[in-house]
């Protein structure tokens, strides 16, 4: 691919930027715009199968940067924490298929109030994973999210408290993800990015609008907030992370434009501001 700047070999794009696109599309997508590296949901991996899925990607020799995502380990029951495990179990299997050794971690929320227990179960349910995980090839990838999705999708809210999991098992195993939306406003975000040294699993970008316009579908293109990128990108690569880059935007308003159009956006805004 003819990149014309080398922070361009490790751009890669979060199938969630372009929601509208199922993965064969956003894969030619990423062609034309010439992305070398590509991040699928597993529900755009389910609609087109796996085996589809698979064949699609490799034959157009892009790279997979990550697979998200597994986690969502807490339950109310020890029947339903059961059936949680088995479908990262499946995320594993799916991840080593698609050729991605990073499967991300969205932690999962508190069903009964009782967010103590919660985090117990999270830790529960990757110590469960790891051998699985092991056996495959894949490395679980914690992701810390913002405290507002505390309620509903993740306990696990700091870099810290990432760390703090991830330490208590074989770094070759478990390690972090760095989302710039999830942990650019914690006051000891560069001294956890430091202590994460050689264990950060992956780095995503997006950005902080203000006003944010929706909870969930709130992010913004890199530049259009307050997230100082550039200065966590350095942190991070200090860190020892060389990897790829996902660009993760969830913003209905993007989600709406022509997928070749936000490709466009992403390189420009990418080169300017990561």
């Amino acid at each position: 691919m003819g990149n014309e700047s080398p922070l361009l070999n490790n751009l890669s794009l979060n199938q969630i930027t372009t929601d509208n696109w199922n993965l064969q599309e956003a894969v030619e997508g990423c062609l034309r715009a010439e992305v070398p590296w590509i991040a699928p949901w597993r529900h755009k991996v389910h609609e087109l199968g796996l085996a589809e899925s698979k064949r699609i990607i490799q034959s157009s020799g892009l790279k997979v940067s990550s697979l998200c995502r597994g986690g969502m380990f807490p339950a109310s029951t020890a029947e339903q924490r059961q059936k949680n495990l088995d479908d990262n179990r499946l995320a594993v299997e799916e991840a080593a298929e698609l050729g991605t050794d990073v499967l991300v971690l969205v932690c999962g929320s508190a069903p009964d109030k009782d967010i103590d227990t919660s985090r117990k179960w999270v830790e529960e349910g990757i110590e469960k994973l790891v051998p699985f995980a092991e056996s495959h090839g894949v490395k679980l990838a914690i992701e810390p999210l913002h405290p507002m999705y505390a309620a509903d999708r993740s306990v696990v809210v700091t870099l810290d408290q990432a760390n703090t999991i991830a330490e208590k098992f074989n770094p070759k195993q478990v390690g972090v993800i760095v989302d710039v939306f999830h942990v650019w406003w914690d006051p000891d975000l560069y001294n956890q990015i430091k202590r994460a040294q050689n264990n950060i699993l992956g780095f995503h970008v997006s950005d902080w609008i203000v006003p944010v316009p929706d909870m969930f579908k709130g992010r913004g293109m890199m530049g259009d907030g307050v997230i100082e990128i550039r200065r966590i990108r350095n942190a991070v690569e200090k860190a020892g992370y060389q990897g790829p880059i996902e660009v993760e935007i969830i913003n209905q308003s993007i989600w709406d434009q022509p997928g070749d159009e936000v490709l466009s956006k992403m390189k420009k805004s990418y080169l300017e501001h990561v």
